[in-house]
């Protein structure tokens, strides 16, 4: 029987894991953010690990890995584990990008929705006072849909499926994805940019779908939102490291900026003393309405979670059964 160390199992009975696996695997699960709050010994011996998003795999923790022959990442990203040190021990990364697509571009949508029809903002004021407030009260970011634009960042799985459907609510859609292959605009049928200032200066809506990595972190700071079209709406369903917080604190005060909707944040949970995050806490009157916040929630759905824990399973399987590599991530 394999061993298959769990870091941050949801379930350390590991329940749904063990429908698929049977009894191929003898699981070895903790409920650990920290890396070194789990014994040596326990990295020695394994032969696979199933890794969450809440523990990472850093470089000194890689030597310990005597027996590993693969790391599968439950979920799309894969910043948490140091995947070059693995590459470098031979210890193949892969991870699960096919289990939460639709729900993550429905999450993106509903963000959107929810700050340019004003939906949060509508709701908190009726809450408050439903006499004064019963009626179409003046929200500024409030806006007609049909016939923006909307910028896709990155047109992979999970930026097709939002972009499919901005279009089915008529928005013009606009797309900067240099990795794309020449043409890919005229299979979809969106106008591609070909820099990503280009984009932000059409786009009303700009969405992020891009992975954390060296060229993407921070690709959005103050230089970037001074080229974004003025009362632009921005959506982070991606990687809270992608946007400059502090940036987008001054774009949005400033007023250049409509509004902006976050499930994922660089520091999670957030810090108090973050100024953005705390002018929202405490519902500053300039902020009301032009920010919805998310708990790095646009994977989940019931559905979504099951599919994610049972593929990450059939990924481990292929390969220690099989000796088949599926979603490697670090194949160089």
């Amino acid at each position: 029987m394999l061993k298959i160390l769990a870091p941050d199992a949801r379930d350390t009975n590991m329940v749904l894991e063990r429908s698929v696996s049977g009894d191929r695997f003898d699981y070895v699960a903790f409920q650990e953010t920290d890396p070194n709050a789990i014994p040596q010994k326990a990295w020695e011996e394994i032969d696979g690990i199933l890794v969450r998003h809440l523990t990472r795999i850093p470089a000194e923790i890689v030597p310990l890995l005597k027996n590993c022959r693969i790391i599968v990442r439950a979920g799309v990203g894969f910043d948490n584990v140091d995947i070059e040190a693995c590459r470098l021990s031979g210890i193949p990364v892969c991870n699960v990008p096919n289990y939460g697509t639709t729900d993550v571009a429905d999450h993106a949508l509903a963000l959107f929705l929810d700050l340019a029809k004003g939906v949060g903002a509508y709701e908190k004021r009726v809450r408050r006072d439903p006499v004064v407030a019963f009626e179409s009260a003046k929200i500024p970011i409030v806006r007609r849909i049909r016939g923006s634009t909307f910028g896709a960042v990155g047109l992979g799985r999970i930026g097709t499926a939002v972009a499919r459907r901005a279009q089915a609510f008529d928005m013009n859609l606009v797309f900067y994805d240099p990795y794309l292959s020449e043409g890919h605009d005229l299979a979809v049928g969106y106008r591609r940019a070909d820099t990503l200032r280009e984009l932000l200066e059409v786009s009303d809506v700009v969405s992020l779908h891009v992975p954390l990595t060296n060229e993407t972190r921070g690709m959005i700071g103050e230089e970037q939102l001074s080229w974004i079209k003025k009362d632009a709406i921005l959506i982070n369903i991606a990687r809270g490291k992608l946007i400059d917080l502090d940036a987008l604190h001054a774009a949005l005060l400033s007023g250049h900026l409509s509004a902006a909707g976050l499930d994922v944040l660089p520091e999670e949970p957030p810090s108090e003393d973050q100024p953005l995050f705390r002018a929202w806490r405490q519902q500053e009157a300039w902020i009301e309405g032009r920010l919805a916040i998310t708990p790095h929630a646009a994977y989940y759905s019931r559905d979504s979670d099951d599919d994610m824990r049972k593929f990450a399973v059939q990924v481990l399987l292929s390969y220690l059964e099989d000796g088949k590599l599926r979603n490697n991530v670090n194949a160089e």
